[in-house]
């Protein structure tokens, strides 16, 4: 069985990194082939699973990434279609993983897949697309791009178990869950933007600006989606608002609010996400108290402070239309929330 994608939707809803969609559309289109290719399986389930979540109406800003990156170099084979397409599956894998670990429901407004499949049909799908994904890998013949990849795989494990416990911990630092993001979120935006310049045989300062490139925007990613969470929409986040809050997740809005907050608002949060006393009226109470304290507008701040760094990492590297239009992405995460 093969898999459908349709990506009309983040086609219409990405007007700001339209420029990356055109530079990247047709080696896209051999990616979205190459996924058909390696997500089907004889095994049923295996498609079935994979097709929910794939053709969900993700942007795909990580694989879009790399070929601009490996573009920028002025890189001629068919590696980068490969990378690309591995990247993908290892974030599709992340996700079935996480949604496990999370006890999430909705993913981009649908059930998530072990709503529908259960939770060992979603693990092990995921641990198939990881599988698919390291062949490609091999197959590019790489092994410095094996290397950047495979340790973004680990580093993203130890992310998950590195939030996993911290859960519903209120005395996390501000560094400690950056610690967190940098691993699970921003080491994949990393080796995303890195493995590029490796296969086009850029310069070691080149490869070191896409590094630093896709970590910061990484990190300012995620701080808008933790942002969003207090105050975005279901469409913009891809999950229900407020799913943080409901699954005890201490996010950067919920440390700066613990911090700054009364004894009184210190209980709150102690019974909510310790406690799990969360229900609407505590959500918008914690709402509250997020816009009381600036907690949400600071997290914002840091994004875009992240933005600028990726953006100034860039600032060296000779003007192509693919440093605009990656340039274009840091807007985009950034703008999410506005």
């Amino acid at each position: 069985m093969g898999v459908v994608l349709n990506l009309e939707d983040s086609k219409r809803d990405a007007a700001s990194i339209e420029r990356l969609l055109h530079l990247t559309a047709a080696d896209m289109d051999r990616v979205n082939e190459l996924i058909l290719s390696k997500a089907g399986s004889d095994v049923e389930m295996i498609p079935e699973v994979a097709n929910h979540l794939i053709s969900s109406g993700g942007k795909r800003l990580r694989p879009m990434v790399t070929l601009a990156a490996a573009q920028m170099f002025g890189y001629s084979g068919d590696g980068h279609v490969k990378l690309a397409t591995s990247v993908e599956f290892m974030h599709t894998a992340t996700l079935l993983h996480d949604d496990v670990v999370d006890e999430s429901d909705l993913r981009r407004g649908k059930k998530t897949a072990r709503m529908i499949w259960g939770n060992q049909a979603s693990v092990l799908v995921g641990d198939f697309l990881l599988g698919q994904a390291f062949r490609m890998m091999v197959d590019v013949g790489s092994l410095e791009a094996l290397d950047i990849l495979s340790t973004a795989a680990s580093i993203i494990a130890e992310g998950e178990v590195m939030q996993l416990a911290a859960a519903k911990n209120l005395e996390t630092t501000e560094d400690e869950h950056f610690a967190v993001i940098k691993a699970k979120t921003a080491a994949l935006f990393s080796a995303a933007a890195e493995v590029g310049p490796v296969i086009a045989e850029a310069t070691r300062n080149d490869r070191a600006a896409l590094r630093s490139y896709g970590m910061n925007l990484g990190l300012a990613f995620q701080l808008i989606d933790d942002a969003l969470d207090y105050g975005g929409s279901s469409k913009e986040l891809g999950k229900n608002v407020g799913d943080d809050f409901r699954e005890g997740k201490v996010t950067l809005p919920v440390i700066l609010a613990y911090r700054r907050g009364t004894p009184a608002e210190r209980a709150f949060w102690v019974k909510s996400i310790e406690e799990n006393a969360v229900d609407d009226a505590a959500l918008d109470k914690a709402i509250g108290l997020m816009k009381r304290h600036g907690a949400v507008t600071d997290t914002i701040a840091r994004a875009t402070h992240f933005g600028d760094i990726a953006r100034d990492a860039l600032a060296p590297l000779k003007s192509t239309p693919q440093k605009a239009a990656l340039n274009d992405v840091i807007d985009f995460c950034i703008s999410r929330v506005s």
